[in-house]
């Protein structure tokens, strides 16, 4: 934490030297890529449900607000704001499907993330495991310092695994019935490559552009290298962020990767400034688009029958 606010420190001291203008079209990006992602997932999510008016608006509304809670909330808890959304705004609609929904997404996210981290291996700038528990500010440093806990902790989430995995024999038919739902869409290939992972590449390529932008912005050399850098950073926090949104394995990720590209204030500065400003356009878009939904910003009415109905 103490790595963190020194960082933060950096960003506001380096402040006055941003580059506005490269900010405001790294913040366009990042927009227009949330758009991009929300339009994937709706047209997974038409093919799932064919005889269902799928609306684009409610779906959005509902990927931006889940975007912006897990902006502030550790562990994915947006994702629960996101699905309860989608499941209030599609008629008929089942938690199973729409979970499987974001594997369908998964296939192209996962392809573009092992190419990302195999090209990462090959340069060997990514922190070894010897090197990650005493990185400062990293999310996991504590549970590799303390190999007993995260062993049991391991276990604990085998054994998790293990009553999921009896629960769906115990409703297996049920249970590929909805999931094979979600995957209709890419039981045909060509609507599946023309809808959704068209809007998926194009999300890729504006989340690379958001870095390039950033990177102007803060005055830090503008390279396809450094461009890949970033994102592979990024992407390594998000898989199981324990900080909110991963800042502290970003940041301490950013400085390590980035050392010779620009000085350690310079380096401390950008990896607050990007995690900083992307979150605030996360937190204003997606708790904006829970208000105007819900008219509320208490989350139980999300998953209101009536509400549902009102609106569906």
């Amino acid at each position: 934490m103490e790595s963190v606010l020194d960082a933060v420190s950096a960003f506001w001291d380096y402040l006055a030297s941003v580059d506005r203008v490269a900010l405001a079209l790294a913040i366009g990006c990042h927009l227009a890529k949330t758009v991009c992602a929300s339009r994937a997932w709706r047209n997974v999510l038409v093919s799932a449900y064919p005889d269902t008016r799928v609306r684009w608006l409610p779906l959005y509304a509902a990927y931006v607000a889940g975007v912006g809670v897990n902006a502030i909330f550790p562990a994915r808890m947006g994702d629960v704001v996101r699905l309860t959304m989608a499941h209030r705004a599609i008629k008929g609609s089942t938690y199973t499907t729409l979970v499987s929904s974001s594997l369908v997404l998964a296939i192209v996210d996962a392809l573009c993330v092992i190419a990302l981290f195999s090209w990462a291996l090959t340069q060997g700038i990514l922190p070894s495991l010897d090197v990650l528990p005493y990185l400062p500010s990293f999310d996991f440093a504590w549970f590799l310092r303390h190999e007993t806990i995260a062993e049991v902790a391991l276990l604990v989430l085998v054994f998790g695994v293990i009553a999921l995995a009896v629960w769906i024999r115990a409703n297996v038919a049920e249970f590929r019935q909805r999931v094979r739902q979600a995957f209709s869409v890419v039981r045909t290939p060509a609507r599946w490559l023309r809808s959704v992972v068209a809007w998926q590449l194009a999300e890729w390529a504006l989340r690379l552009a958001t870095v390039w932008f950033m990177l102007g912005a803060f005055r830090i050399e503008q390279s396809a290298h450094n461009v890949l850098l970033v994102q592979a950073a990024e992407s390594l926090a998000t898989v199981v962020p324990i900080s909110p949104g991963g800042i502290g394995t970003q940041q301490a990720l950013l400085v390590y990767t980035l050392r010779g590209s620009a000085s350690r204030s310079a380096l401390l500065a950008f990896s607050v400034g990007i995690k900083l400003t992307l979150t605030c356009v996360n937190v204003i878009v997606g708790f904006a688009a829970i208000l105007l939904t819900l008219q509320t910003f208490r989350f139980p009415r999300a998953s209101d029958p009536e509400a549902s109905a009102d609106t569906s």
